[in-house]
Order: C-alpha cells, then structure tokens, then sequence
C-alpha cells in the first residue's frame, strides 16, 4: 500500500475550460497505469467538490476526500514549451490532525501545491508511521495571488521529515546545493530531458524520450510512481527509470 496527499486545484487552460489538477489528480494518473494498492486523501472547497473530484475518483485509485475552504485556483498560458501560471487561488493548510485519516502504508508521496500547506509538524507526524515523500513545490511555490512566485523562504525544519525530495530544475536552482539538504533520495527533474537521481553520495542521470504533449502534471506522475517502485523493491534508479516510463504512458494517453 502507498498513500498520496494533497490538495485538489482548479486548473484554467487557454480554451477556458476548467479542469481538476494538483498533485493528487496527476499522481492519481500513474497509479491508474500502475494498478498498485494505494489511497488517495484529497480536498478542495466544499462548494467546488462536484466538479473536481470525479475526475479524480474515475481514475481508479480509492478517494477520501476531506471538507475544505478553499480551492488552489491557476490560470495558464503557454509560449511553445514555456508555460506560464497564475495563481487566482490558494488551498487549505493541512493540520496534524488531518492527516490521521492516511491508511497504514510505508510510503506516502505529499503533494503540495505552495509553500506552508504541509508545516513542519503535520510532516513530523506522518514520518513517524511512513517514509515520506514530498514535492519541492511545497518549498519554494509563494503562497500568494498573481503570478507564481518561487523564492526559499522555507522552514528547514521540514527537511527533517522527507526520505525523498523531488524538485523541478527551477526549483532546484532557489534551494540551490541539494546535496546539502540531508534528505535521503533527492530527484531534480529535468523537463522532456529526464531526471537527476542522488543518494548515498552517488548521482546517476535518467533519460527521457521527449514527447511534443502538454507536460502538466508529469512531475506529479512521476514522484507518485517512483515511491510505487521504491514500495516494489527497486533501488531509486530503477524506481526513476521505471516512474519516466510511467510518465510517458500518462502524457501519451
């Protein structure tokens, strides 16, 4: 059993439609190629629950889905590859309290959309009972209307929670020497190009074949299905290389 976290988001693309995003949506994506046991916790404003969450729930995965008071809201615009996001709403906090409703499961992949959703002391809690996986959005993403913001105004003291960290090359250049941040396994991912793997002082580079699709999500995909290999006993190279197949099937679909 492995375990995905995070809030849901409301995404605006350029033909105006909205669509359900966040890590839990596209995480929810490779867990449907995987067919693996796995929970997804989920939440998003009460008042926008039927029309984010059956998206989610049709991808297979089991749903429990928590009251919430707000809905992360994006807006994006794309330039070829460049894409840019605006942010027209932020999400709801999750308390220690919240997240004991997350089954029994050695790894749990924690998917914030900015900064603060995820503090130091709900992480505390669920390192006690899982190895946990955290996306670096939750690091550097600025908490604040307009256009998305990233900067490494971020408690240290969530560091000491995470076995894995995966950050976007963008994210990694705010945090800067990664190697110095005493999480376990970290994986910078390098858009269409691949992945980055680092542990136990080695460093080994993961290719990827690029695909001319909309890459949105693909992060998200690609951190739930490496803690699937990680779960399966591979070591975090295979589990990266097998979570950039995955990535693949869920862009190409």
């Amino acid at each position: 059993m492995i375990a995905l976290v995070g809030n849901l988001s409301r995404d605006v693309f350029p033909d105006g439609a909205p669509r359900a995003g966040g890590g839990a949506y596209h995480g929810a994506r490779a867990l449907r190629r995987l067919r693996v046991p796995a929970r997804v916790i989920t939440r998003c404003a009460t008042t926008d629950r039927d029309e984010l969450l059956p998206p989610l729930v049709r991808q297979g995965t089991p749903v429990t889905c928590l009251r919430g008071a707000t809905t992360a809201t994006f807006s994006f615009t794309f330039n070829g590859q460049l894409r840019d996001m605006q942010v027209e709403g932020v999400g709801d906090v999750w308390e220690p309290t919240d997240v004991q409703v997350v089954p029994s499961a050695r790894w749990i992949h924690i998917a914030p959309l900015f900064r603060g959703e995820f503090p130091a002391e709900t992480l505390a809690t669920l390192a006690r009972r899982h190895r946990v996986s955290f996306d670096a959005q939750g690091l550097v993403r600025a908490p604040e209307l307009g256009p998305l913001r990233l900067d490494d105004d971020y408690d240290p003291a969530v560091l000491r929670n995470l076995w894995v960290l995966k950050l976007a090359d963008e994210e990694a250049e705010v945090v800067g020497d990664v190697t110095r941040l005493g999480v376990k396994e970290v994986l910078v991912t390098h858009g269409a190009r691949g992945s980055t793997v680092l542990w136990q002082g080695r460093k080994e580079f993961v290719p990827a074949r690029p695909l001319d699709v909309n890459a949105t999500g693909a992060g998200d995909a690609f951190a739930t299905a490496y803690i699937a290999g990680r779960q399966a006993g591979l070591g975090p190279v295979g589990a990266a290389r097998r979570a950039t197949a995955v990535v693949a099937s869920v862009l190409a679909g």
